[in-house]
């Protein structure tokens, strides 16, 4: 069994898989479409190295800002990797809050490849890839287990918040000059989190309690959009925060069982 970690931004996916890797010998690969981009560490969370833990993580930092990344791209990288954790005898885990990356992995999305000839030993392809017509959407590939954290609306709002404020900080604003000074606003991948409001912060355009709260409504607005794509698959076990680590290790230890 592969365990799936997924749930909206902010509800504590880091720590929980660090955890429970930690007590079966699991590898986190990251299902996490922000995280992917190199020099985005502050403003994406990305866990620093002593925070992991000494647990192995991948699918941090594969391009640069910017640099053509697709969905048949990660899902490439993390079969892959679930291939070399599995040959050195670790427990590969797939962790992130991008349904689109952890449907394409579990439901086994097939892609077509332009000017490349369809192999039609694979399956048929996909041609929408949000999954409503995907033909493999609803066939999951039974060595995978989802299990979504579960928080309530206002309690990870709350959490939202003071993740903003804790993130509001010089590293974040040392981080966002640097990027805006080697990519741009151009650059899409500069826009979609809380370096935009970072920069208007620095700029004089808010007050750092505007930023603040700003960024937390924009990350708010996210988990909704992450939720309402999770909340379609009935396979997915929402478990609290503080049950995760119990029911994940009890289910793998129990599948080892067998």
């Amino acid at each position: 069994m592969i365990p799936v970690i997924v749930g909206p931004t902010g509800s504590g996916k880091t720590g929980v898989s660090i955890a429970i890797a930690k007590e079966i010998s699991g590898e986190i690969i990251s299902a996490d479409s922000r995280t992917i981009y190199k020099g985005m560490d502050v403003g994406t969370a990305k866990p620093l190295l002593f925070e992991r833990e000494g647990v192995p993580h991948f699918g941090f930092d594969l391009v640069e800002p910017g640099e053509r990344f697709t969905v048949k791209d990660w899902k490439d990288f993390a079969e892959e990797k679930i291939r070399e954790i599995e040959t050195g005898g670790k427990v590969p885990m797939v962790v992130g809050g991008t349904g689109l990356y952890v449907d394409a992995l579990v439901f086994d999305y097939k892609f077509e490849v332009p000017g490349k000839a369809y192999d039609e030993n694979r399956g048929k392809c996909a041609k929408n890839l949000n999954g409503a017509n995907n033909p493999d959407r609803q066939k999951m590939c039974s060595k995978y287990k989802i299990f979504g954290i579960l928080w309530e609306p206002e309690e990870l709002r709350a959490r939202l918040l003071e993740r903003a404020d804790k993130m509001f900080n010089n590293e974040l604003y040392a981080e966002t000059e640097r990027l805006v000074k080697e990519y741009g606003w151009e650059n899409k991948a500069m826009t979609s989190n809380v370096y935009q409001f970072a920069w208007k912060f620095m700029q004089g355009e808010l007050t750092r309690e505007e930023a603040v709260r700003l960024s937390a409504v924009d990350d708010w607005h996210l988990a909704k959009r992450q939720m309402t794509w999770f909340r379609r698959n009935e396979k997915i076990l929402w478990v609290p925060l503080e049950k995760m680590k119990q029911t994940v290790v009890e289910c793998i230890q129990n599948e080892q069982r067998k």
